[in-house]
C-alpha cells in the first residue's frame, strides 16, 4: 500500500482530540487508509445493515462492544450515533477514543457541526498528491501523463485505465452522494451541467450563463455547485480584495480536485488527444494549484489561496498569505521558460511593493532553474 503523508498527522490529532473526522472525496482512499494504519483501532462500517440494527436495537449494547479506540466508517448512515459520542467523549476526558468517516461528506459535516463541534480534528485526505507518488517512484517524469491519467489510487492499485475509471466514478457519485443530498429530477441535466463546469476551469465563475446554458435556475445552479463542492468534485478559489486597484474581478475561480476526471468531463481520451486540447494550459493550471490544497490538506497547514485579476486583464494566478505578506506565483504549461511569463506577478509585485515576499513561476518543464529574473522558477514536479 502507497503511505499516505496524511497518517502521521492523524496520529498527532488522536493525542489531541477525543475524536479525528477523515473526509474526502469518493474513492481517495479513506477506508484503506483506516484498515491498514489504525490496526490498533476497531473498525465498523456503519453501511452494514445487520451493525445498524444493533446500534439501533441496543445501543447500550453496542457501545458496550464498541467503547473506545473504534473507527466509524459511514458514520452518518447512524445520525444518532453522535449524540451518543458527544456524552461519552465528554465524560471520559480521553484523547483519540474515535475515528469517523465517511464518503458522504457534507452529510458527515453536518451531524459533526450539530453535535461534536470542539471535540473533533478534521482532516482531508484527498487523491495522492506528487509527493506521495514520488515515494513510491510513480510520479511519472511527463505532466500530461499525470495530468490525464489523475490521482485515483485505484488507478495505481489496479492498474485500470482512466477512460474506464472516471465513467463509473462519475456514474456511482451521481446515483449515491448526488441523489442523497438533493433531489435532482434529470441526472442527465446534472451531468452536463458537470460538462460545462469542466468547461469554464480557470475561469471566473458567472453563474448567470452557466445555469442559462445548462437550462436551469440561478437557485438550481448555485445549489448544484454546493453539491459539488461539499462532494470534492470542485472548489472555487476567491479573488483576493485588496484596494491595489479599484476595478478587480470580484467573481470566484472554478476548479476541479482531480484533473483525470477534468479531462474525462471534457471528452478527452488519450493523451495526445490532451496535448492538442485548447485548455490544456489551464488543466496544467488546475493540477499545479490543485496540488499545493492537497499538500495544505495532507501536512495540515491549512493555507489560503487566492486570485488576483484587474480589469486591464493583468492576473496573478495564485496568491498565498505569508505572515504579513504575500507569496505569488505564475503557472504556465510551457516546458520553456520566458521572461514574458512574469508579466502578471511583475505588474502586481510593483503595486503591493513592501507586500511582496516570494515570485514563483512553477513550469512544464523537469529542469529546476532556481532563481531568475528575481523570480523563483521551479519545475512542475517539484513542487
Amino acid at each position: 500500500m502507497l503511505k499516505r503523508s496524511i497518517y502521521k498527522v492523524a496520529r498527532e490529532l488522536l493525542g489531541i482530540f477525543p475524536i479525528i473526522s477523515i473526509t474526502g472525496p469518493r474513492q481517495a482512499g479513506k477506508t484503506t487508509l483506516l484498515k491498514e494504519e489504525f490496526k490498533d483501532y476497531q473498525y465498523v462500517n456503519l453501511e452494514n445493515p445487520l451493525t445498524q440494527e444493533f446500534f439501533n436495537s441496543d445501543p447500550k449494547s453496542f457501545f458496550e462492544t464498541y467503547h473506545t479506540k473504534v473507527i466509524f466508517d459511514e458514520a452518518q448512515q447512524v445520525p444518532k450515533l453522535f449524540s451518543y459520542l458527544q456524552v461519552m467523549v465528554d465524560e471520559s476526558g480521553k484523547m483519540g477514543e474515535f475515528i469517523l468517516s465517511g464518503s458522504q461528506n457534507f452529510l458527515l459535516l453536518q451531524k459533526i457541526s450539530q453535535t461534536l463541534a470542539g471535540r473533533v480534528g478534521l482532516l482531508k485526505l484527498m487523491p495522492f498528491d506528487f509527493r506521495e507518488l514520488k515515494a513510491a517512484n510513480l510520479l511519472p517524469k511527463s505532466y500530461e501523463e499525470i495530468m490525464f491519467n489523475g490521482f485515483y489510487p485505484a488507478l495505481y492499485d489496479r492498474d485500470i485505465s482512466p477512460n474506464r475509471y472516471y465513467p463509473n466514478y462519475i456514474q456511482t457519485y451521481v446515483e449515491r452522494d448526488v441523489t442523497d443530498i438533493i433531489n435532482i429530477r434529470d441526472i442527465n441535466q446534472f451531468k452536463l451541467f458537470m460538462r460545462l463546469c469542466a468547461a469554464r476551469v480557470g475561469q471566473s465563475l458567472n453563474i448567470n450563463g452557466l445555469s442559462r446554458e445548462c437550462g436551469i435556475s440561478q437557485p438550481t445552479a448555485k445549489a448544484w455547485l454546493s453539491v459539488l463542492e461539499s462532494s470534492y468534485i470542485i472548489y472555487l478559489l476567491p479573488p483576493y480584495f485588496k484596494n491595489y486597484n479599484k476595478v478587480l474581478t470580484k467573481s470566484p475561480k472554478l476548479y476541479f480536485y482531480d484533473t483525470g476526471l477534468l479531462c474525462n468531463m471534457l471528452g478527452i481520451k488519450s493523451i495526445e488527444s490532451l496535448n492538442k486540447h485548447r485548455q490544456r494550459g489551464s488543466i496544467f493550471e488546475n493540477m499545479i494549484i490543485t496540488e499545493l490544497h492537497k499538500q495544505s490538506y495532507h501536512n495540515y497547514t491549512w493555507e489560503q489561496y487566492f486570485y488576483w485579476r484587474d480589469s486591464n486583464g493583468n492576473e496573478v494566478d495564485l496568491i498565498r498569505p505569508n505572515e504579513e505578506q504575500l507569496d505569488i506565483f505564475e503557472i504556465k504549461s510551457s516546458k520553456t521558460i520566458l521572461k514574458s511569463h512574469l508579466k502578471g506577478i511583475d505588474k502586481f509585485g510593483d503595486l503591493i511593493g513592501s507586500e511582496l515576499k516570494n515570485k514563483y513561476l512553477i513550469y512544464g518543464g523537469n529542469e529546476d532553474v532556481g532563481q531568475r529574473f528575481g523570480t523563483i522558477i521551479q519545475p512542475w514536479n517539484l513542487l
